[in-house]
């Protein structure tokens, strides 16, 4: 049986319709207790910014929590290093998701500059439905394989003839928008006491490739 392979490259293009705010609180402290208190304090006020933009304090996720000791080395001395306990550093990484709105995103990065939490800030532009986008572009792989058997077989003298194999490599796609968005914790200040504190923007839209392979029997 004579078969042939081809490549299918798939191209889909997206709007951003969702916005993921992502939130990182880094606390360090001498003692775990104090630690914790304060890493509560900075996420109840982030809580209270999600109520008064309009939405529940439970939209505000945590992804991750983590506790760790730190230590630093320090020079005595004879000139030797030895290991100091630094503290107890707590981490929160939260996220808020909702559909996109550019005045209701400035809205909220002013909030957050006011409310005195000062968490390390992104901001990512994405869709709320990435399976349609997926579904595009494996619709757009399958035509370009079959237009390139088809003509690579019209120029052979031969015809295209049942499908045999479809070689595809499942994976996550990276379905958001290039535009970068990032507030440091220390710019916040700043943004709380400006009039302009956060410009309304139109991110690029969203651009995904990827590759299918067919092989079909040549008659």
């Amino acid at each position: 049986m004579r078969t042939i392979t081809v490549k299918g490259t798939g191209n889909a293009s997206a709007r951003p319709d969702y916005i993921i705010l992502s939130l990182n609180i880094e606390v360090l402290s001498e003692t775990y207790d104090h630690a914790m208190l304060e890493a509560s304090v900075r996420i109840e006020k982030l809580q209270g910014v999600a109520v008064r933009v309009g939405y529940r304090k439970e939209d505000l996720k945590t992804t991750s929590f983590d506790v760790q000791t730190r230590y630093e080395n320090v020079k005595d001395r004879q000139g030797n290093y030895k290991r100091e306990f630094v503290g107890y550093a707590c981490t929160y990484r939260l996220k808020l998701a909702f559909d996109f709105d550019s005045k209701q995103l400035a809205q909220v990065i002013s909030a957050i500059a006011e409310c005195g939490a000062k968490p390390e800030l992104s901001i990512a532009f994405t869709v709320k439905n990435p399976a349609t986008v997926s579904e595009e572009l494996l619709n757009s792989a399958t035509e370009n394989a079959r237009a390139k058997a088809e003509i690579l077989c019209k120029a052979s003298g031969n015809a295209l003839g049942q499908l045999l194999n479809i070689d595809y490599s499942w994976g996550e796609l990276n379905v958001y928008s290039r535009t970068s968005y990032e507030v440091e914790d220390c710019i916040q200040p700043l943004m709380a006491m400006s009039k302009c504190a956060a410009p309304e923007i139109e991110p690029d839209d969203i651009d995904v490739s990827d590759t299918v392979a067919f092989t079909w029997e040549i008659q």
